[in-house]
């Protein structure tokens, strides 16, 4: 889609301006109906799609993103534009600097619709945990998009935006790009800066684009990766071009199978699942059973180690450094509005209003594991089984080049199905979460759909490749996309 819309830019079939005009007009038409987005960045689109016309007009070659609308999780800054985390305690935040991804997304001369919806600061699968408003999925409006970036992923999925960014801690791109039918990549940890994007859970957090194809996620990342120094845990990528890697062939490449994985499935989803294996077989992919018998403690073991970082990550907002203050918001109840407090009156009542019942939840779930006596009991013992469900991926990887697994046990679900269940709710990540534990690349794709209650509802699965093997992981996934 991409590669299309700048075929029609370099023509003058269309101009950037035009295409951004149409795309805003798309969002005022549907976005009522799915609330994709918290913040439209209107003039700062009107501005670069000028500049891009410009360059046009004077016989300037562009780049392939050049023109080319997209959008924003409000988990990511952007200049001068409010970056809410969709929580009510950065309501009033404007980020005074860009992310680096955004940097690198303005010099490549991509233009910014807008801030997309998500679960309040990523904490959840569903999108319904936002302090603004549900997000509806454009496939089904009675059900989630998915979480946490699902605004990006209904943004894409209902033509309100070409590509997206989205965050991923646990699977929160792959999964709604996964209930959404579009394609969600989530990069090597490294691979992309994670400077400028608000920290849920350090060690864990990647961001990635969701897109409508899979040579729109390598258009995507080819701008988004590279070395940072303003972000420490950056590794050294030097710029490429994924779009070369994408040969349609994959009869070199062996793809693990984990028998246990694909066992446990509903019949609808294992059939949907023995499909693509079934593609893959046919199009010369050898196919493998492999076994990785730790990562059955996966879950457990990020939900230690994620509540403990949130819980350090969060400490800084307190309504003094960062955040608003509970009695300087236009919606305080009458119990936060006087203003005679003292200063841990006011971090406990900032916090208190500020923050949504799950993230509540997790910071207290994460303050009481890492409390003296709890830490070696829990945190240091999920690093330490941490450790060795990387050592499973390593010996697997030396036997195959990917892993496919599903994404979910189940395709999306209707509003509120889960939430009264929070275990429920966390079970969705099992197949997500190992690829944030031990830093793999991972990608959503979407594979034959399922029917629930007679409807057909997309289903994705997911492709793991090895440590900055990006390119592996695109071709095979690109291959998929042609032959399905």
């Amino acid at each position: 889609m991409i590669r299309e819309l700048h075929e029609k830019l370099i023509n003058k079939e269309i101009t950037a301006v035009k295409l951004a005009e149409d795309y805003f007009a798309n969002i005022a038409k549907k976005d009522g109906d799915i609330n994709a987005y918290l913040t439209l960045t209107k003039e700062l689109a009107l501005e670069q799609a000028k500049k891009v016309d410009e360059k046009i007009a004077a016989g300037v070659e562009i780049g392939m993103l050049e023109g080319i609308p997209g959008a924003i999780k409000d988990m990511i800054c952007v200049e001068g534009y409010r970056t809410t985390a969709a929580s009510k305690i950065l309501d009033n935040y404007i980020a005074p600097y860009d992310a680096t991804v955004i940097k690198n997304l303005k010099e490549a001369g991509a233009v910014i619709l807008g801030k997309t919806n998500m679960d309040e600061f990523a904490m959840g699968s569903s999108t319904e945990h936002s302090a603004y408003v549900v997000t509806k999925n454009p496939i089904d409006p009675e059900r989630v998009p998915g979480g946490s970036s699902g605004g990006s992923a209904a943004a894409v999925a209902a033509e309100e935006a070409v590509w997206a960014l989205g965050t991923d801690t646990g699977g929160s791109i792959r999964q709604p790009a996964s209930f959404c039918g579009v394609v969600g990549l989530k990069p090597t940890y490294g691979r992309v800066s994670r400077h400028g994007a608000i920290a849920m859970a350090s060690s864990l957090d990647q961001i990635g684009p969701i897109t409508k194809t899979v040579e729109d996620a390598a258009i995507v990342l080819s701008v988004l990766s590279g070395e940072d120094k303003m972000d420490s845990t950056s590794a050294e990528s030097p710029a490429k071009d994924y779009t070369k890697y994408l040969t349609g062939s994959v009869s070199d490449l062996r793809i693990g199978i984990v028998k246990e994985y694909i066992d446990g499935l509903s019949a609808e989803a294992k059939e949907s699942i023995e499909k693509v294996i079934e593609t893959y077989k046919n199009l010369g992919a050898e196919i493998k059973e492999i076994e990785l018998p730790y990562s059955k403690y996966a879950l457990p073991v990020y939900y230690i180690i994620m509540p403990c970082e949130v819980s350090s990550n969060l400490a800084r907002f307190d309504g003094i450094k960062y955040g608003m203050r509970a009695f300087d918001h236009k919606d305080t109840p009458l119990d936060f509005a006087s203003e005679d407090r003292t200063l841990i009156e006011t971090y406990l009542d900032s916090r208190k209003f500020g923050f949504g019942k799950e993230v509540k939840k997790r910071i207290m779930l994460g303050t009481y594991a890492l409390s003296s006596g709890y830490y070696d009991a829990y945190y240091l013992r999920a690093q330490k089984v941490r450790t060795l469900i990387k050592q499973d991926f390593e010996k697997a990887f030396e036997q195959v080049d990917l892993i496919l697994t599903p994404i979910s046990p189940s395709p999306a679900w209707k509003f509120g199905e889960k939430t009264a269940d929070p275990v429920q709710m966390y079970l969705e990540d099992i197949f997500t979460i190992t690829a944030n534990i031990v830093g793999v690349p991972a990608i959503s794709v979407p594979g034959p759909e399922v029917e629930v209650e007679n409807k057909k509802l997309p289903q994705g699965f997911q492709l793991m490749g090895k440590w900055f093997d990006e390119e592996n992981l695109l071709r095979a996934a690109h291959a998929y996309e042609l032959n399905s």
